[in-house]
């Protein structure tokens, strides 16, 4: 790899460090204040009805939360005439999925949700290697009221709204996360959603490339170099 790096001596280097580390410093200490600010934000009541497929057949969201008060949906890109899920959303997959079994032991289910059809998401899973729970919300409005799936009507006019703001969503189907939490009595709300650039947080492998000298190498173009798994090399 050329460098056109200043290569010193230990002392400058450390030197250099500390600088950047009271830097990193100030930045942890602003995460924190901003996360607890994101759980202190009021909840929104869920009203409406939602029932998805999925490994134990139909569900409805709170039974999604399987016995815990917090829940986390990640919004999957496949759409219900597409022949695989989307390869960035099968990358943030990849990062999710061994860490569900600890997250249960704080009191937080993890599920993945799509249109596309349940039979469709079971057999993409199995080729992925993945074992979380992955249901499916075609036939209902979850996708759409969440405002991660647009309508015919909406990508003709290059306009919907998406990541708080009314904008042309380029796909019919985006990316995000929601979190919702039960209470004792059973009543379901939602607690936060991010999209777009904002699930990057909860990315690891776009947190170790950050920290290496070419850093994310994607020239300005974005993530264009990722593929599925299974599929670089090809």
């Amino acid at each position: 790899m050329a460098t056109g790096h200043k290569v010193v001596s230990s002392e400058k280097w450390l030197a250099a460090r500390k600088k950047l580390l009271a830097k990193e410093k100030q930045l942890t200490r602003l995460a924190d204040k901003v996360s607890k600010e994101r759980r202190a934000l009021p909840w929104e009541a869920v009203t409406k009805n939602y029932v998805f497929e999925g490994p134990n057949g139909s569900e409805t969201l709170a039974q999604l939360f399987d016995g815990r008060s917090q829940l986390v949906v990640y919004h999957f890109m496949f759409g219900p005439d597409w022949p695989a899920g989307c390869p960035h959303c099968s990358r943030w997959a990849d990062n999710f999925n061994g860490i569900i079994v600890h997250l249960n032991q704080r009191d937080v289910t993890m599920v993945a949700v799509s249109r596309a059809p349940y039979p469709k998401l079971a057999a993409y899973r199995q080729r992925m290697g993945w074992s979380f729970k992955w249901v499916s919300s075609f036939g209902s409005d979850f996708n759409f009221d969440f405002n991660v799936s647009f309508t015919p009507e909406e990508m003709a006019k290059k306009k919907a709204f998406y990541n708080y703001k009314m904008q042309n969503p380029d796909a019919p189907e985006r990316e995000g996360v929601s979190v919702f939490a039960r209470d004792a009595r059973g009543n379901v709300y939602r607690a936060y959603s991010t999209f777009a650039r904002g699930i990057e947080a909860l990315n690891l492998d776009y947190r170790y490339l950050d920290v290496v000298p070419k850093g994310r190498d994607e020239g300005g173009r974005g993530p264009y170099w990722v593929k599925r798994h299974d599929e670089y090399g090809r």
